[in-house]
């Protein structure tokens, strides 16, 4: 579902939708600068947001049937999420990894993992997006990998690795490596892929993560626009021209339950974005200046309690986000509070942006809510509090000074607690929690459960995959990407290479360790 197909636009009384709506010939349309009203001039007209369902549990051969499931169901775009082992850099057999494996996501450790989690899917075809931050560029090697043994050229792939590393240390904690080696190598992903793999988004710049720990809408986007400075900062002083790696810098963020803050934040973000790009780093290119993100619905809003009430959540947030104008939407299952979710969960969630696509209206005009005194109030606000924040930090020296000083993990941690705070005092009401509660009459929800069984045959796999491996390729291999580090060059071909003797990925991310160490 790449349109919307009921031409011409009408509402059920016969009256005609125009493509936006504006006050005034001198109003901003949408696909003009700043882009508050979208990117695209035709938005949803022109091509609906790429439905995603984020999904990744047990062994790659598990997650392989999820992805055939949702593809089936009318999914646009497949999202992985990987197990801690995975993204922390540690094969499935490592003793670091035992009772991880396969819990939180997907476990890859191998190119024979990543050649079965995408058994049967035409890559060429599905636009990927994997949540992998520490280990990106090496589930990125893996995926080019399988792509060239199925003779599929790299330029036909679209997807998004998240890749981004700043947010770990400040919310999410799955870091290996100090911060500024960490950073050169993202800027080694997006030197490689600028000529490599064009059409791939080398990094989603992620504020979803910052929310879920408890910041605001505004620290929202200033911290992430913070980290985003600081990542082009990088990759300029790496000597590249903004404009032949930012056009593929993307985002992800959270869509909360304050449903008009939420329109007018990403409505905001864009101007915000656009303003940044071409006043601060002097981008000519219009690519460079549009703001292409992804929204997640909110997990953490998602409640244990009365767990069915999690659709009518799931649904405000998912209609927030595409009133503000979002290119791609995960929706979370209702069941997320209790554990991975069920392929039922995952079902209406999907059709919760079905609905929304085919039946609401909503998609037929860009920005319908543009014009709204209060949203454009809002919008002005998010705006002007987001760059005050953003300036408190570049006086700081930078967002890497600001995570070394505590800065945003203790202003996250602040709000947090004041949101708590309201919800035990009951200025914050949440159905079910503290207010409507039903105690002893809550209905059973089935819980998607990993079997232990599923990480010892993960290992036995593994095991056997290590076994047939050329040693002397591999030991080569693992030099060459040591020699690399050493001297400073791109990692990306020698980690590709490592990849193609069978190098896994605790193989590859021990090389790194053994350079850089680990970051405490």
């Amino acid at each position: 579902m790449s349109t919307i197909k009921n031409k011409p636009y009408l509402t059920s009384s016969g009256i005609e939708v125009k493509p936006f709506y504006s006050i005034s010939p001198d109003t901003e349309s949408p696909g003009e600068y700043p882009y508050t009203r979208g990117i695209h001039s035709d938005m949803y007209r022109g091509k609906v947001w790429t439905m995603r369902q984020y999904a990744g549990f047990g062994s790659a051969i598990e997650t392989n049937k999820r992805y055939r499931y949702l593809l089936e169901q009318g999914v646009t775009g497949l999202s992985v999420a990987f197990d801690l082992p995975t993204q922390m850099g540690r094969d499935s057999d490592s003793k670091y990894a035992k009772g991880e494996v396969g819990k939180v996501g997907v476990a890859i450790s191998s190119i024979e993992d990543m050649r079965t989690l995408f058994d049967g899917i035409p890559l060429e075809k599905v636009s990927v997006s994997m949540t992998i931050n520490s280990t990106a560029a090496i589930l990125l090697a893996f995926y080019l990998v399988i792509a060239e043994e199925r003779g599929v050229s790299w330029d036909k792939l679209q997807g998004t690795i998240q890749n981004d590393i700043l947010k770990e240390y400040i919310a999410r904690g799955t870091y290996i490596y100090p911060p500024s080696n960490a950073i050169s190598l993202i800027t080694d992903i997006f030197e490689f892929c600028k000529d490599n793999v064009v059409n791939w988004n080398t990094i989603s710049i992620s504020g979803y993560h910052i929310r879920e720990a408890g910041s605001t809408a505004v620290q929202e986007l200033a911290f992430t626009f913070s980290n985003a400075i600081a990542y082009i900062e990088a990759a300029l002083n790496k000597g590249l021209a903004i404009d032949d790696f930012a056009p593929r810098l993307a985002f992800f963020f959270n869509c909360h339950l304050n449903f008009l803050e939420e329109i007018a934040k990403f409505r905001a973000a864009r101007r915000i974005w656009a303003k940044i790009m071409k006043e601060r780093f002097k981008a000519t290119d219009e690519r460079s200046l549009k703001l292409r993100f992804h929204t997640q619905t909110a997990g953490s809003t998602l409640t244990a309690q009365q767990p069915l009430n999690n659709i009518i959540r799931t649904t405000m947030q998912a209609l927030a986000s595409v009133l503000g104008g979002t290119q791609s939407l995960h929706t979370n299952g209702y069941d997320e509070a209790l554990g991975l979710p069920t392929a039922e969960s995952a079902s209406i969630a999907l059709r919760t942006q079905q609905i929304i696509a085919l039946e609401s209206g909503i998609v037929a005009s860009a920005d319908p809510l543009g014009g709204s005194y209060l949203i454009e109030e809002f919008t002005d606000k998010i705006e002007d509090l987001t760059f005050k924040l953003i300036n408190q930090i570049d006086q700081m020296g930078g967002m890497v000074s600001a995570i070394e000083a505590g800065f945003p993990q203790n202003e996250i941690e602040n709000s947090a607690f004041q949101w708590q705070k309201q919800v035990e005092t009951k200025d914050a009401l949440v159905v079910g929690v503290n207010i409507y509660n039903e105690t002893g009459n809550e209905k059973n929800v089935e819980v998607l459960k990993i079997n232990q069984k599923i990480e010892d045959d993960q290992i036995d796999r593994l095991t056997k995959f290590k076994s047939k491996r050329n040693q002397e390729l591999l030991r080569n291999s693992l030099a060459n990407l040591s020699s690399v580090v050493t001297n400073s060059k791109n990692c990306m071909p020698a980690i590709l290479d490592c990849v193609r003797t069978g190098a896994t990925v605790g193989e590859i991310s021990d090389i790194l360790r053994n350079h850089w160490g680990e970051y405490r």
